[in-house]
């Protein structure tokens, strides 16, 4: 039977000799759905029961929220062109999940004769969501819109080699922005300003594909981070390291990848009269068993996450877990 190389398969294909960017010219794709669970412990989850803060001094982290949830994830493609070198797609793609990035994405990759990949493309979900109008609000806080977009520019096995590097740039913007606004402190009433979180953002990251062997591969990425918010207390740089290791056996494939972030924030915030300072770890576990039950086209999926935040300010701490299963198809 045909074993469809599928979660891990994909990305260690892409580590090894360069191929096509589809094995044939038209319309692919695949689609999944998943059932889960999470927890997230944060002041600044928008949950309906965190909208009160447990210590009304700001000092503390309120308790974990937890549910279930329900993930229909998936991708289209559209590959054509000479030597299959040109494709439109859409969705979250396969190597993204693995590595723990669940973003929807539109874009166009060409690949040049050198095996080179040129991707371009745009999230326009990412930077969307709601988030508190005034988190530093002890009682009652009201939720207001977050929107943005994120573009992004991907070049990967850079003049044939196993590097790539992966850049984006994102806009945010705080619909009706009142951080600090319930605070009858002096300091916090004339220094409001340094709060608003409206933001340009850039990211570049970098990594390089080891293949330890053809089943296997190693991949270690630096990233770098700048976010220019129109509060200065929001503004921050970025470092940060990631390992990834990818293993494929017969039907089995395996993702694991750990990493460390560290956040400098450029200026005091006037709420707790400090600078930010981050540090954030981060692991993530995939697994798919490929054509279950003998189905072809068919694989079960399975993941699971947990981000730790620890920041020199309390209030700012954040833990978050997450795991799911489910059902992937291919056409």
């Amino acid at each position: 039977m045909n074993v469809k190389y599928s979660l891990v398969a994909l990305a260690l294909m892409s580590g090894s000799a360069w191929a096509q960017l589809a094995d044939t010219a038209g319309f692919a794709g695949e689609i999944s759905l998943s059932t889960g669970f999470y927890s997230v412990e944060s002041n600044l989850n928008t949950h309906d029961d965190n909208k009160d803060l447990k210590d009304p001094t700001l000092s503390q982290t309120n308790d974990a929220v937890s549910g279930g949830l329900l993930l229909p994830l998936g991708n289209l493609s559209y590959t054509f062109g000479n030597n299959l070198n040109q494709q439109f797609y859409m969705g979250t793609s396969r190597e993204d999940i693995a590595t723990g990035t669940l973003a929807f994405e539109m874009g166009y990759k060409y690949q040049l004769a050198s095996g080179m990949i040129i991707d371009a493309s745009i999230l326009p979900t990412i930077m969307s969501g709601e988030v508190w109008a005034d988190p530093y609000k002890a009682t009652d806080r009201q939720t207001t819109d977050e929107d943005g977009n994120a573009y992004r520019l991907k070049l990967e096995n850079i003049a044939g080699s196993k590097f790539s590097v992966d850049m984006a740039y994102a806009t945010k913007d705080v619909e009706s922005e009142r951080s600090g606004f319930a605070s009858a402190d002096p300091q916090v009433i004339a220094n409001r300003d340094a709060l608003r979180r409206d933001a340009d953002t850039f990211f570049f990251r970098t990594d390089y594909k080891y293949m330890v062997d053809q089943t296997t591969m190693l991949k270690p990425r630096l990233s770098f981070i700048k976010s220019d918010a129109d509060g200065d207390a929001n503004s921050f740089k970025g470092y940060g390291v990631e390992l990834s290791y990818f293993k494929f056996l017969g039907r089995h494939q395996f993702a694991l990848t750990a990493g460390f972030d560290t956040r400098d924030y450029d200026a005091n915030n006037p709420v707790f009269n400090q600078t930010r300072e981050d540090d954030e770890m981060s692991l993530f576990a995939a697994y798919e068993y490929a054509n279950v039950m003998d189905w072809q086209d068919w694989s079960f999926i399975s993941f699971a996450g947990f981000n730790s935040s620890d920041s020199n300010i309390d209030f700012y701490d954040k833990n978050e877990l997450i795991m799911s299963v489910g059902m992937n198809y291919q056409f």
